[in-house]
């Protein structure tokens, strides 16, 4: 094993990400990265330093063909062994997390375009343009918004279960194998600049979404164009929800296998206490997304609580977080 591999190992065993190994050593995250990389090597001051933070002998640092029965300490991890990850096992895990972004990014975008027909044939029958009762409007915008929701939640219960055997990369610690590691930052060094432009693009059609409405507005449109312009906003919205997601889903695949960001060990414990938390708000949000849609029929308007609740959710989980281990 040569030394990029061994800071590797070393570094997950103990559950530090590669932030908090760099504050150890009193360097930049950059060089933890490169040294993992084995894009340089660091000298022999650092060297003496990740003997002494990994507490491990020099000699097994240094030399390829080093035993780990050469460790001065064992490295115990409190989460218990880690699970090894293949290169195999890495590359089905990276195309299924695709094929799943894909499919839930497109579910999402059903749930969001679900009440657009809704709302349009409501609104062409007010201004009456079209030759349909008010019960056939309801019936025939209630059906639609049914079936769209059915078709995201069969993707949204398919891709659950093409994922199932890859759960244990969100809640148990990894161990991946000789080469993986490089090759999962090499992929995501490629993919950076798309997840870059389609993060991006999503937030921007996001907030672009309401133009349409204004654009109304300005012209003193009659009813049923603004009625028109309220489906464009859920259209772009959907569009750029869509991208945000497909976007991230595939970027968070990248920091699971590599055990970052938000899936560092630490995280990792942190979500399996508050487990039952999430299971909790996430049902409300839903029963109150629903509550608050069918009551009001004001479909253009409450899609907003899924990111309002994503920011919510992150900065209770975040707050909590802080609070556990100033406490500790």
């Amino acid at each position: 094993m040569i030394l990029a591999d061994k800071i590797i190992d070393l570094r997950k065993k103990n559950g530090w990400s590669q932030e908090e190994l760099a504050e150890k050593l009193d360097v930049s995250r950059q060089s933890i990265s490169k040294w993992e990389g084995a894009q340089s090597v660091p000298d022999m001051g650092r060297i003496l330093r990740l003997s002494e933070v990994f507490g491990v002998t020099t000699d097994y640092l240094l030399r390829d063909d080093a035993a780990p029965a050469e460790q001065l300490t064992a490295v115990t991890d409190p989460d218990g062994p880690a699970r090894p990850v293949s290169m195999e096992e890495a590359n089905g895990f990276l195309r299924q997390r695709e094929e799943n972004s894909a499919r839930t990014a497109l579910g999402v975008l059903l749930c969001i375009l679900s009440p657009v027909l809704l709302i349009v044939l409501g609104g062409a029958y007010d201004a009456g343009k079209v030759a349909l009762t008010e019960n056939q409007v309801g019936g025939i915008g209630l059906v639609f918004l049914l079936l769209m929701v059915c078709a995201a939640v069969a993707l949204f219960i398919l891709s659950n279960i093409r994922g199932e055997r890859y759960e244990y990369l969100e809640k148990e610690p990894i161990d991946t194998l000789y080469g993986v590691d490089g090759m999962v930052r090499e992929r995501r060094e490629r993919f950076r600049s798309t997840y870059t432009l389609q993060l991006t693009l999503g937030v921007v059609l996001c907030i672009a979404s309401s133009i349409p409405m204004f654009l109304a507005l300005m012209l003193n449109a009659s009813d049923f164009y603004m009625v028109l312009s309220i489906g464009g906003i859920l259209c772009v919205a959907a569009l750029g929800v869509l991208l945000i997601v497909r976007a991230a889903m595939v970027w968070d695949g990248f920091q699971m296998l590599l055990e970052e960001g938000d899936y560092t060990r630490e995280a990792k414990r942190d979500r399996r206490r508050h487990s039952a938390f999430g299971t909790i708000y996430w049902g409300l949000v839903t029963a109150g997304y629903l509550a608050w849609s069918f009551f009001t029929n004001e479909w253009q308007r409450t899609w907003i609580v899924w990111p309002v609740a994503a920011v919510a959710y992150g900065a209770v989980f975040a707050i909590a977080g802080a609070l556990r281990r100033r406490d500790g």
